[in-house]
């Protein structure tokens, strides 16, 4: 039969996630580590993958890891679970916390992927905007946390694209007033310096997802992983696929998760240059940037779709936010090595400079 019948009816005009990459001289918009793996880590991920049985499945759990995260926060094997980077735990969430009739509480603009996994799964989606400087619409989270329907909260802390940090007071409050489980992602706060880890304690509602990808330059090795009570883990466990994490990958974050410290000077460095890019932004006549707490700077300002195409033609690519609703007008950069800042930056200034060129001379005409 020449013919298919239709895909499930909740994919009809789903956009698959589309991060943008294209080749460029600095690679400034996926918020990755701007530094690989060092020599010295890399000649011990190559001893450990040489060890690693190829005809043999993976252990399923990441056992050896997970007793490793574990132990480094002060839990127990049963409180972590690892994943294919945090997009299958992010699904996995969904799966087991969400469905029809259930309902997801959401708050935009924020990570894409929450409210995609929620379409998915056929879950009802809940989007509180945030305001105008991207702080959360507290008042009115409570507010509909209150009806008691929403099956489970995501708030990204800090949160992507925006920059910003979640408020522990505001993420305290919010566990005390609902059973629904909410999910702290925490992909970036290597950055930030700040966690709610204490709060899994007292708060059997709370799960934490950290990633491999940003802080530990494995964005392409896809480790992820999850802090949450036992019960929590092990209904994430029903939903996740058998053998999700390959034995190299768990061989690969084995290594680095002992060696984490050797990434330390790198994170610092990223927090310093941060400060500097964002000293450099507001000093940039017209450029708005908002105030970071990770490994990146949003900014707005006018022509924001012409800046990019200039900052491409030049050799950096930063992430187009331009035409995405609550975004408008929007750019995030990654902050880079520092040749990679001044680039970035010098390229920018010459946008800014040639645009009110243009503008002056239009206006003489």
């Amino acid at each position: 039969m020449n013919r298919v019948r239709a895909a499930a009816s909740q994919l009809a005009g789903l956009v698959p996630y589309d991060p943008k990459y294209l080749p460029a001289e600095a690679l400034l918009s996926a918020n990755e580590n701007p530094r690989d793996v060092d020599d010295e880590v890399r000649e011990l991920i190559a001893a450990a993958i040489a060890r690693v049985p190829f005809n043999r499945y993976p252990d399923p759990l990441a056992n050896d890891l997970r007793d490793l995260i574990a132990e480094a926060n002060g839990l127990d094997r049963s409180c972590v679970l690892v994943g294919n980077g945090g997009d299958e735990l992010l699904f996995n969430l969904a799966l087991a916390w969400g469905g029809p009739g259930r309902t997801c509480l959401n708050f935009p603009p924020t990570f894409s992927v929450y409210a995609a996994n929620a379409r998915l799964t056929n879950t009802a989606v809940v989007d509180i905007a945030r305001r105008d400087d991207f702080s959360i619409d507290e008042e009115a989270a409570f507010a509909r946390l209150a009806e008691g329907d929403i099956d489970y909260v995501i708030v990204a802390s800090p949160n992507n694209p925006t920059g910003l940090r979640a408020p522990a007071d505001f993420l305290e409050r919010l566990l005390d007033a609902t059973d629904a489980l909410v999910m702290v992602d925490e992909a970036y706060f290597e950055f930030s310096r700040q966690t709610v880890r204490p709060l899994l304690a007292t708060h059997e509602n709370l799960v934490i997802l950290r990633t491999f990808s940003k802080a530990f330059s494995l964005a392409g090795v896809r480790l992820g992983y999850i802090l949450a009570n036992p019960g929590v883990i092990a209904e994430f466990q029903k939903v996740r696929q058998p053998y999700s994490v390959d034995a190299v990958s768990q061989a690969i974050g084995e290594v680095v998760y002992r060696h984490r410290a050797r990434f330390e000077p790198g994170i610092r460095e990223i927090i310093e240059e941060r400060a500097r890019v964002m000293e450099a932004l507001r000093a940039t006549a017209g450029v708005r940037p908002f105030p970071s707490d990770s490994n990146w700077i949003l900014l707005r300002m006018d022509d924001a779709g012409a800046a990019w195409d200039y900052l491409y033609a030049g050799g950096v690519l930063v992430r187009d936010f331009s035409a995405t609703p609550l975004l408008e007008n929007c750019l995030r950069v990654t902050i880079g090595t520092p040749v990679q800042n001044d680039l970035f930056i010098s390229l920018l200034r010459a946008f800014v400079a040639e645009r009110g060129e243009r503008r002056a001379r239009a206006a003489r005409a």
